[in-house]
């Protein structure tokens, strides 16, 4: 048996005892029961479908799974009788946690009078097509109004108030279902407004006509104008008229008055006068 023969055979046994080996691990790791180590866990109660503004909790809405103890939910619920007939004032996801923050206090009850914060007031006011942006003011966005009020003597309109949320289009305050981008044709529009906003809306409504302006959501920027008259939109047809007629009015301010004409002095009489060899001329005035 020569060396390369000898090399190959112990190659040979060296791979074929390492895949035994590996077989004979491989089996015994399988064959090795499962240990189970249980986690420290706490009762949480989440959302068993999606729950959506306004709505009011119910046993079936919701149920309590395990959740991890390292990693808690603040304010969360751990029993189903603390979250049930309350309402919901943000939009709850299938399996998300509930939480102090996206239901209501139990006495506050349901629909759209728990989700307007302390401190503000939600003011309706009749729209149409034209006035609620072809329908797409929906519940979410973000308006600035707009009123025309009408003087004896001219027309103004100016902004009322700025960035304005919107809080129901119609009678939806959905958010979630608004977001798909579908106009809502509805004839009430419901925004979201501080009291002195609130009054300054309503006396608008009351005295002219308004309108809205549909805002991108990413500009917060409060709008601020001197408004619009109607002189100043019909003002540019009688620009070239009024130099003409202030040039005719300096005319006649600076031209001189007329000067009165002096007669002229009546002419001597002249008498030629002989005095024997002598002439004179003498004048009688």
């Amino acid at each position: 048996m020569n060396r390369t023969v000898r090399t190959l055979l112990v190659l040979t046994i060296a791979v074929a005892a390492a895949a035994a080996a590996s077989f004979g691990v491989y089996r015994a790791i399988m064959n090795r029961p499962v240990r189970e180590v249980e986690a420290p866990h706490l009762d949480v109660v989440v959302a068993a479908r999606p729950l959506t503004t306004g709505a009011q909790v119910k046993k079936d809405d919701v149920k309590v799974v395990q959740w991890p103890a390292q990693t808690p939910v603040a304010g969360s619920f751990s029993q189903i009788d603390a979250v049930v007939n309350r309402g919901v004032i943000a939009t709850v996801l299938e399996n998300e946690p509930l939480t102090e923050s996206k239901i209501a206090p139990l006495s506050a009850g349901a629909g759209l009078p728990p989700t307007i914060p302390p401190g503000m007031r939600a003011i309706s006011i009749k729209v149409n097509e034209v006035i609620g942006v072809a329908g797409f003011v929906v519940p979410g966005t973000r308006v600035d109004l707009f009123v025309t009020l009408k003087e004896q003597t001219e027309s103004l309109t100016r902004v009322v108030v700025s960035n304005v949320q919107v809080l129901t289009a119609g009678t939806r305050y959905d958010q979630e279902k608004a977001k798909t981008g579908e106009p809502i044709p509805s004839t009430v529009v419901t925004l979201l407004l501080s009291p002195p906003e609130a009054e300054r809306v309503v006396l608008a409504s009351t005295e002219g006509q308004i309108m809205l302006a549909l805002r991108n959501p990413l500009d917060s920027t409060t709008t601020t104008t001197d408004g619009t008259r109607m002189a100043s939109l019909i003002g540019h047809h009688d620009v070239a008229a009024r130099p003409m007629a202030r040039a005719r009015v300096t005319a006649v301010a600076v031209a001189a008055p007329p000067v009165a004409l002096t007669p002229p002095a009546p002419r001597p009489y002249v008498v030629e006068a002989i005095r024997a060899a002598k002439r004179s001329e003498e004048s009688i005035r």
